[in-house]
């Protein structure tokens, strides 16, 4: 390491963001990224571990332990420290094909592994990331890699979400000839329309499309396979297809007035604002968020995304309802150091809430037990606080007597997470599912029940992040790749 006694000198210094009465009039990111000189005091702050957890990548009682990727940390920040950015980034880029995407929306899985966040707060590893990507496209120097073999097999996958990309990308680059189809009218899946702009602009995404495109990718947008492309025709002209769908089936909320106008599920009410953003295309079939009452249902990351879309289209107030307790300030006895510490954090969207509105938008341990409206369209929601109870061994949310609250709302947005992948492609190419409805594949590759077909993502793991999405793709494009220059 460079520096043997940094994390004894240095504290651990964050981004700032910009001042919420300013980002909320846009839509631009938010983050106001730290000078390299003071990244450089933050890299020296990397221990260089005898044994590093940041990039273990593998998951202990369902939770991470450091980077899926196995992203060469230590080495990175080393060269980040000695001002060595296109060394920084030719490492990165062994292992990781979108730094761009995760150094904004990834939790950082990493940091929550840290050595030095056994004791004192971690590493900025997301924003060393960052800086180093960032300054690669600022010198120019993020360009297209023609691949320098040709198998002369052609794969198609299928979704151009974080698996679809990482997919393609390391398929092209073995040698393979790489077709991805999107049905919307953008590729980008998730990153294009299911995450605001704010937090992820969408210049970085259409960027990266056009490098993979120059480097031999081709992309068929505005196509719906199973709908607009039938799956016969796939498997006829193609050697292998990877599906790398999602999983885009949005748990929604059946309660009494779900069906009223106003209530709609967070990935729609996202993907329109996007459209919106980037087209013009008018919002119709909205409340008119301007001095509106917004009720997001679910306090994940979407639900705070849904949040600060919200406020930036002049909402009056936002609340989120979370059904589960609210997390504790430090580690509980059971979440120990190196896994993913489960506690609370207050995102943008809250913290934009709180200074606005007066409060933290989440409200946890309640549930809205109906939707009510005039006129077909939503006024209110009527909610009931829930305590936990272990019953016969599970834990379930019983409603306290006499808690029932009616609280004003124009627009209720569903952020209650996924359920799996869209069933089309699955039973028509009659593949093999497992208990949660996800692609079955084989346990020692992402070979699907059908010969040619694999699967990676979201729609074969289930719901997950963008990172693991990113891993999934490299790891299928690797076994699909092996399975047809083995035949």
């Amino acid at each position: 390491m460079g520096k043997p006694t940094g994390f004894i000198e240095y504290e651990r210094v964050e981004a700032s963001y910009r001042p919420v009465n300013e980002r909320i009039r846009d839509f631009k990111d938010f983050i106001v990224p730290q000078t390299p000189e003071a990244l450089t005091i933050q890299s020296a702050r990397c221990m260089d571990c005898g044994v590093p957890f940041c990039h273990a990548g593998f998951i202990v009682n369902g939770l991470s332990i450091g980077c899926p990727l196995s992203n060469l940390i230590p080495e990175i920040n080393d060269l980040v420290y000695r001002g060595e950015i296109d060394k920084a980034y030719a490492r990165l880029s062994k292992t990781h094909p979108f730094p761009e995407f995760t150094s904004r929306v990834c939790p950082a899985l990493c940091e929550g592994s840290c050595t030095l966040g056994e004791h004192e707060p971690p590493v900025t590893v997301k924003e060393i990331e960052r800086y180093v990507i960032d300054e690669t496209i600022r010198q120019g120097k993020l360009v297209a890699h023609k691949p320098k073999v040709s198998t002369g097999k052609r794969v198609a996958v299928v979704g151009s979400g974080p698996s679809g990309l990482a997919c393609a990308d390391l398929l092209n680059q073995l040698g393979d000839t790489v077709t991805v189809f999107e049905r919307a009218d953008r590729p980008g899946g998730l990153l294009m329309y299911g995450i605001p702009n704010m937090k992820l602009e969408k210049n970085l995404v259409l960027n990266r499309i056009e490098i993979m495109k120059k480097e031999g990718i081709s992309f068929i947008t505005s196509t719906e396979v199973g709908k607009d492309y039938p799956v016969l025709e796939l498997i006829k002209n193609f050697d292998a297809v990877v599906l790398c769908g999602g999983a885009t089936r949005e748990r929604t909320l059946n309660v009494p007035g779900s069906e009223l106008f106003g209530v709609m599920t967070a990935l729609n009410y996202l993907t329109r604002s996007t459209k919106n953003l980037l087209d013009g295309t008018p919002m119709d079939g909205l409340p008119d968020l301007k001095d509106a009452h917004v009720v997001v249902v679910g306090g994940g990351d979407t639900g705070t995304d849904c949040v600060g879309t919200s406020i930036r289209r002049g909402a009056k107030s936002a609340v989120q309802f979370e059904i589960m307790p609210r997390p504790s300030d430090e580690r509980a006895p059971n979440n120990p150091w190196p896994l993913w510490p489960k506690i609370q954090k207050t995102d943008y969207g809250q913290k934009e809430a709180i200074e606005l509105f007066g409060a933290d938008p989440r409200i946890y341990e309640t549930t809205v037990k109906e939707i009510v409206g005039e006129s077909g369209k939503v006024t209110g929601v009527r909610t009931v606080q829930v305590e936990w109870k272990n019953e016969g061994g599970r834990m379930i949310p019983v409603d306290v007597p006499g808690s029932e609250v009616l609280r004003p709302a124009d627009i209720v947005l569903t952020a209650m997470g996924f359920t799996g992948p869209e069933k089309t492609l699955i039973e028509q190419l009659e593949l093999k599912t497992d208990a949660r409805g996800n692609v079955y594949t084989d346990p020692d590759s992402h070979k699907s029940s059908m010969l040619t077909v694999f699967t990676a993502g979201d729609m074969h793991r289930g719901p997950s992040l963008v990172v693991w999405g990113l891993y999934e793709g490299r790891r299928a494009a690797k076994q699909c790749h092996d399975f047809l220059n083995e035949r």
